[in-house]
C-alpha cells in the first residue's frame, strides 16, 4: 500500500523510490553546506572546538532557521573544516552521497578560504578539494591512477568516476573587488576541473558594482557564472544581474512582476532548493514554491539540494517532494531530470557523454 506523506514526510515512500533510480544532475550544491551531520559532529569532537550548546544543538537540527542563522551556522562549519585532510575527507564524503543518491553529474562549489594558521592558502584549499575529487574518481575505477602515470600528467579530477564532477568558485559577497577577482583567477588556473564562478553569501551585504568587474573577467576567461539572485527583496541588484545575463540563476525567490517577465524572457535557467527555502523561511511552504510558476511559464529550472547537510535533504527527495507538491507525473520528472543536462558548465563534448549516461540509465526505468 501506498505510503501517504505526511508532515514529517512530504513525499510518497514509492515515489522517493522512482526518484533514487532516476539519473540526476545536480547543479546548486555547497561543499561546506552537505557535510554530513555526523561528521561535523565528529570533527567538533576531535577539534575540541569551543562551541556554545546552541551552536552544537543547531548544527545537530535540520529544523527551519532564518537565512541570517544558516550564514552564522556556516561560519561554524568553516571553524571545522581548516586542514587539508579535513578538506579532501568531506569532499569524499559529499561525491559519495550524490552518487549514491543516483546523481550523474554534480556541480560543487565552495568559497576558496585562506587559514595561514594551518598552512592553508587559497590556492591549496582548492587543490585540496580536488585531490578529494581525484581520490572518489579513483575508488570508481582504480585503473585512473596507472592511467597518470603513464602519461605523465594527472587525468582530470573526475575523469574516471561513474559521476561527473566539476567544481565552481564561489564569490563570497563579503569580498570586495580585488578579492573577488583573485578568486576568478584562481577558478581560471584549474580549467577542466573549475568551470565556473558563483556569486553567494549573505544577501543581506555586499553591493553588485564590487563583483561586476570580476564576473565580466570571469566571462572573458572562458568560464560560466551562476548568481544567487532575489534571495530577498532587492529589485535593483536584481535588476542589474538580470541584465548582465548570467548562465544561471540561483533561487530567484523575491521578484515583482517586471523582474519576473524579464527573467522569464532572458530564458536563463534557474536553479531552484525546496527545501532549503521552506526551512530558511523564504517560501511558506512547498506548495507555495515558485517552482510552480517558473515550470508552467517555461522557465528552464532545474531541482537542486543547496545544503544537503545542513537541510537534511537529497537530490531524490527534491524530486519527490516536487511530485507531491506540484502534481508532476513520472513523466515529467524524467523530463525535468533530462532537461538539467542542458544547463550545465561542462563541455559540449562532456555534455553529450552526460547525455548518452542519462538516456542510457533512463531506458532501464520504467
Amino acid at each position: 500500500s501506498q505510503e501517504m506523506a505526511t508532515a514529517e514526510s512530504p513525499y510518497d515512500s514509492d515515489v522517493l523510490a522512482f526518484c533514487r533510480s532516476l539519473p540526476k544532475v545536480e547543479l546548486h550544491a555547497h561543499l561546506n553546506g552537505c557535510v554530513r551531520p555526523e561528521t561535523i559532529k565528529r570533527l567538533i569532537t576531535e577539534r575540541g572546538t569551543a562551541l556554545t550548546p546552541e551552536q552544537v544543538d543547531a548544527l545537530n537540527s535540520t529544523d527551519q532557521r532564518t537565512l541570517a542563522d544558516c550564514f552564522k551556522l556556516f561560519d561554524v562549519i568553516h571553524h571545522l573544516t581548516t586542514t587539508h585532510n579535513t578538506i579532501t575527507e568531506i569532499t569524499r564524503e559529499v561525491l559519495h552521497d550524490f552518487e549514491d543518491d543516483g546523481v550523474v553529474y554534480l556541480e560543487l562549489r565552495t568559497t576558496p578560504k585562506a587559514r595561514p594558521e594551518h598552512g592553508m592558502s587559497k590556492r591549496s584549499y582548492v587543490e585540496a578539494v580536488l585531490l578529494g575529487m581525484r581520490e572518489h574518481a579513483a575508488r570508481q575505477q582504480p585503473t585512473s591512477s596507472s592511467a597518470a602515470s603513464t602519461s605523465g600528467q594527472d587525468p582530470p579530477a573526475a575523469a574516471a568516476a561513474a559521476m561527473m564532477v566539476k567544481l565552481l568558485l564561489s564569490i563570497d559577497r563579503r569580498q570586495g573587488r580585488e578579492e573577488a577577482l583573485d578568486t576568478v583567477l584562481l577558478a581560471a588556473a584549474f580549467p577542466g576541473d573549475v568551470v565556473g564562478i558563483d556569486l553567494s553569501g549573505n544577501p543581506y551585504v555586499g553591493e553588485w558594482d564590487a563583483w561586476q568587474e570580476a564576473l565580466l573577467r570571469a566571462r572573458s576567461l572562458g568560464l560560466k557564472v551562476t548568481l544567487h539572485g532575489a534571495e530577498i527583496y532587492a529589485p535593483q541588484e536584481t535588476s542589474a544581474m538580470i541584465e548582465f545575463r548570467p548562465d544561471r540563476f540561483g533561487h530567484m525567490c523575491r521578484l515583482n512582476e517586471e523582474l519576473e517577465a524579464r527573467l522569464m524572457a532572458s530564458k536563463v535557467p534557474v536553479e531552484l532548493c525546496l527545501t532549503s527555502n521552506l526551512k530558511t523561511l523564504t517560501v511558506p511552504t512547498y506548495a507555495d514554491h515558485h517552482f510552480s510558476q517558473f515550470h508552467k511559464a517555461g522557465c528552464p529550472v532545474v531541482l537542486c539540494t543547496d545544503d544537503s547537510g545542513i537541510f537534511g535533504t537529497t537530490l531524490s527527495q527534491e524530486y519527490a517532494v516536487a511530485a507531491r507538491a506540484f502534481g508532476l507525473s513520472r513523466d515529467e520528472l524524467k523530463r525535468l531530470a533530462a532537461c538539467a543536462v542542458d544547463f550545465i558548465f561542462a563541455t559540449g563534448e562532456e555534455r553529450e557523454q552526460v547525455r548518452a549516461a542519462v538516456e542510457q540509465r533512463m531506458s532501464h526505468i520504467a
